[in-house]
């Protein structure tokens, strides 16, 4: 090829053709693909040549230098590809499996059977393979990029990379959470090239925690591939290789830094710094500053101060002004090195026991992003997918969202910047159940690295305020994370530091800046339901803002219409087994009543558990774990959303946003049950960072059928950015109210879209005897088998004798995360469901689900085991059982016993039941009414010994553990004895 051959155009044989024609002409001839580039990238999505080296022979066999048999797609992984080993029972996941009874159980032995294959941990992918890949491609690199710096940018590989050029080995990346850049210049020259890329996704001397979620089984899995971007770059071989912002309110200043690299002389040259707003409605740009700089061999940093002007914007919540800055770097007559980035001008602080956003109050409403994205198995690459995950998660009422032991790419970080989203993200690990950290090993490094990589690619996003090292580890932690938290805060002040995210137990890192703890969380429903206590007692020893680890874990019943949307990699077989399993026990046709049921419950306990966090005094805010389900772990349903963002149809964003949201009006009353003598008191306080507001909250108390019982106004006050301000206090008689009713009590800011609303029951003080034949006994003795078999009634009260079913704990709150993680460990129910429109509940109206009226009853109630008993037979009251069990279980049931009829109940109800009982007194009345009428007439017969069998026999099938279950065993050998 000419020496001389440029981009000018050249007379070619009678006509005119330009240089990167004449190119294009000699590849062909050289039977090379055409350039395919867009100014100095060329893009190498597309299809690659690709070969497993399940047998590590690639490297030894050379493998660099032969073409590849197979072909992939990239970007993608190898899943996505159908490549790798089918599913067994072999497979060598990546992650714990706590509970692994599954192996051993006789119950599923029909889901271990080839072609039957049904594990309830997490999601089955079409493929898995943990190992070496090759990933091969000819690249034709143009005349033009002659001396320029070459780069080979592959945006996200999972995990290690190591590259070849042609036969020359260029090096090893291995990274979770920043782009793998190969600098190629000296290694590269125009012309046809073989790039050579051998993938491993072992877990190997690095041991980031094969629970992390950048790399286990549990929620995206531990794939092998490219994604994102895969492109070589030119550019100048003096460049910005970082460019660092630092936002100053004070002086209304940017500061840029840039850390230039330089492989030639020194030279000299200058650096123009511009700015712009870019997403608002407001226009403006920055005057650009100009610093003429020298630059020496190897790296140099340069400092530019960048006046932002008296319209200067801010970024937070409310309002995500960005500015687009571009920066230029040049040296005499050669083309500028150009880089344009985004920023915000923000400081995120944490100032005594608050987060500060610009100066103002700011109260964390987040959630746990666990990269659970079942359709690829890997992270969104593109920012309109996370704009639909943000705008979710703002429309619930959040405002900040925590990722747990890995780092979005860099799309997450645009779409929080735009939808005003406080970030916390976190290294890559959770250095437990098999690592650790400060114990000389090679992840001790590994966090620094990795934190190191994550500021410089994405430090300038205002949306990332805060950084971990990540998830609960293990190892001499505090003193490790104690030198981590003080080489960040010495590092970089635009955001603040801890050492991680942590349970209660964990030990205390002294210096960290702000707190992720479980110390202070959750609801004390073993006592009366109430909304006067907080947690201000458990986070008086914190002086930094305290934020709650991973709130709520409280579970709903899966939701079978959900199977259908697996249409990518993974197939939801924990889904299809517990589908199967529920089915087997004769209740296939109650799916949809236990998923709502249990998902008003779930709603129930998120809006009791978040308020009380709200009216804690110093309290920061909180992480729920999670807005959206936890397809790993044994399959933990905790969220709202399934695992898509998906609404599961029990609650709306604008119901959820009532009581999470960033003005919330709150109540503080003793009890949620009232009798007619009584009067419903409530004060009335204001959860208030939107904006400092004056207002006259108003207030309406309506009835269950909507009408109004009382209302008011209180007092016009200036409420500022604070929670616990008072406004005032309701007080109702509620001596009007004759029946059993539901109450409703609705506080609002006028004139805003904020509201909250509170059930509340009222039964008369007061019962009317009721004129019955029944027999009440406390168990089945001989009068009540002679008044059976004489066709009479009797009510049984098995309050504490139930045998066959006591393994089964029942609370009012359901299953916490679930009962496989924990081994069984209770409760083990997640409420129950009734008809509310049976005659037994005519004078006990509720809704068929658990509500605050039911607590009485429900607490530490046994439950009843119906194995015995035909499949299609119902309770009255039917409690809903993990899902791992699908026992029929009952509450309250009816039955025909051979001639007469027979009410039987696990909760203590009585006619001597105690006046603080209000509710247990009401339903035992509306009981007995019912068995007093016409219409009790139980039309399924069990026999006298099958009920009989409920207070004598212990349950068949139980839970057996089968194994030992340590964390970090794959398959543990199963109990001999």
């Amino acid at each position: 090829m000419p020496k001389k051959l440029n981009n000018n155009y050249k007379k070619f044989k009678g006509f005119t053709i330009s240089a990167t024609a004449i190119l294009g002409i000699v590849c062909c001839a050289l039977s090379m693909p055409p350039v395919k580039k867009a100014g100095n990238i060329i893009p190498l999505a597309g299809q690659w040549r690709f070969q497993i080296d399940s047998t590590d022979k690639g490297i030894g066999d050379k493998w660099y230098l032969k073409q590849l048999g197979d072909t992939i797609h990239l970007p993608g992984s190898m899943a996505e590809n159908w490549k790798g080993n089918n599913i067994t029972l072999k497979t060598k996941w990546t992650g714990s499996i706590y509970d692994s009874s599954w192996y051993y159980n006789p119950r599923m032995a029909k889901y271990r059977q080839p072609g039957n294959l049904k594990i309830p941990f997490w999601l089955t992918p079409h493929k898995h393979y943990t190992g070496a890949a090759w990933y091969q491609k000819d690249v034709v690199i143009p005349a033009d990029w002659k001396s320029k710096r070459v780069v080979l940018f592959l945006e996200r590989p999972h995990t290690e990379t190591k590259l070849w050029v042609d036969g020359e080995e260029i090096g090893m990346q291995n990274s979770l959470v920043a782009p793998h850049e190969f600098d190629l210049t000296g290694k590269i020259s125009p012309g046809k090239h073989t790039l050579s890329i051998c993938i491993d996704n072992r877990i190997k001397a690095i041991n980031v925690g094969p629970d992390s979620h950048s790399i286990t089984d549990h929620t995206q899995g531990n794939w092998n591939g490219i994604v994102g971007k895969i492109e070589l770059h030119a550019g100048a071989t003096t460049w910005l290789d970082d460019v660092q912002i630092y936002p100053d309110l004070k002086d209304k200043m940017a500061h840029v830094k840039f850390t230039v690299k330089n492989d030639g002389p020194e030279v000299n040259g200058k650096i123009t710094v511009i700015a712009k707003l870019s997403n608002t409605k407001l226009q403006g740009s920055v005057p650009s500053a100009v610093k003429p700089c020298k630059i020496a061999n190897g790296v140099t940093e340069i400092m530019v101060d960048l006046p932002m002007g008296d319209k200067m914007q801010t970024w937070n919540e409310f309002n995500p002004a960005l500015y687009q800055l571009t920066a230029k770097l040049v040296i005499g007559n050669a083309p500028a090195d150009t880089k344009q980035l985004t920023f915000g001008m923000h400081e995120f602080k944490a100032e005594g026991r608050n987060f500060t956003i610009n100066g103002n109050p700011v109260f964390l409403r987040g959630t746990v992003n666990n990269c659970e994205f079942p359709l690829t198995g890997y992270a969104p690459m593109i920012e309109k997918e996370w704009d639909r995950i943000f705008a979710i998660c703002k429309a619930y009422g959040l405002n900040h969202m925590r990722f747990h032991s890995w780092c979005p790419p860099e799309a997450a970080f645009d779409a929080a910047d735009k939808a005003g989203i406080y970030l916390y993200v976190e290294g890559p690990s959770w250095a437990n159940h098999g690592s650790g950290l400060g114990l000389g090993r090679p992840i001790d490094q590994y966090i620094y690295d990795e934190t190191n990589r994550i500021s410089k690619v994405y430090g300038n996003h205002p949306s990332f305020c805060m950084l971990g090292y990540g998830n609960e580890p293990a190892g001499k932690q505090v003193e490790y994370l104690t030198k981590f938290v003080d080489y960040w805060k010495a590092k970089d002040s635009r955001r603040i530091y801890t050492g991680g995210a942590v349970g209660g137990s964990w030990p205390i890192i002294p210096n960290n800046e702000f707190m992720v703890r479980a110390d202070a969380r959750g609801l004390n429903w073993n006592q009366r339901p109430e909304s006067n206590s907080d947690h201000s007692a458990k986070i008086a020893k914190f002086n930094v803002p305290y934020v709650a680890h991973e709130v709520g874990q409280y579970c709903a019943f899966p939701d079978f219409k959900e199977i259908k949307k697996y249409t990518g990699i993974y197939r939801a077989k924990n889904f299809e087994l517990f589908q199967e399993d529920l089915k087997d026990h004769g209740m296939a046709d109650e799916a949809e009543k236990f998923l709502y049921a249990t998902g008003k419950l779930q709603v129930l306990c998120y809006k009791h558990d978040m308020e009380k966090m709200m009216r804690t005094p110093g309290y920061s805010g909180f992480q729920l774990l999670s807005l959206n389900d936890y397809p790993g772990q044994g399959t933990a349903l905790v969220g709202v959303l399934n695992a898509f963002w998906d609404n599961k149809g029990y609650v709306t964003p604008q119901q959820f946003s009532r009581f999470c949201n960033s003005t919330v009006p709150l109540i503080l009353t003793e009890k949620f049950v009232y009798t007619n003598n009584e009067t419903l008191k409530a004060n009335v306080e204001l959860f208030n960072y939107t904006r400092p507001m004056n207002a006259a909250l108003t207030w309406k108390l309506t009835n269950d059928q909507h009408q109004i019982i009382a209302q008011g106004t209180f007092d016009r006050k200036s409420y500022n950015l604070n929670n616990c301000q008072q406004a005032g206090e309701v007080s109702v008689a509620l001596s009007n109210i004759t029946r059993p009713t539901k109450l409703n009590l609705d506080v609002a800011v006028p004139n805003t879209t904020f509201s909250n609303n509170w059930d509340f029951w009222v039964y008369p003080e007061k019962i009317a005897k009721v004129n019955t034949d029944v027999y009440y006994t406390t168990e089945l003795d001989d009068k009540a088998r002679q008044v059976l078999a004489n066709g009479g009634k009797v009510f049984l009260n098995g309050a504490g004798k139930v045998v066959k079913g006591k393994e089964i704990i029942q609370n009012f709150t359901p299953v916490f995360w679930n009962t496989s993680w924990f081994k069984m460990r209770p409760p083990h129910t997640l409420g129950f469901v009734c008809d509310p429109k049976h005659p037994i509940f005519n004078d006990f109206p509720n809704s068929g689900y658990s509500e605050m009226n039911w607590w009485d009853i429900l607490k530490k109630a046994q439950v009843m085991h119906l194995e015995e008993f035909p499949k299609s037979f119902r309770a009255l009251v039917q409690p809903i059982d993990t899902w791992f069990m699908n026992r029929p279980l009952a509450f309250i049931l009816e039955a025909k016993v051979g001639k007469g009829s027979i009410i039987v109940s696990s909760a203590d109800l009585s006619p001597d039941i105690d006046s603080d009982r209000p509710a247990a007194r009401q339903l035992y009345y509306s009981i007995m009414k019912y068995m007093a009428s016409p219409q009790f007439k139980p039309s399924v017969e069990i026999p006298i010994n099958t009920i009989e069998n409920l207070f004598s026999k212990p349950s068949k099938e139980v839970f057996i553990s089968y194994t030992n279950g340590a964390p970090d065993e794959l398959k543990p050998k199963a109990k001999t004895k």
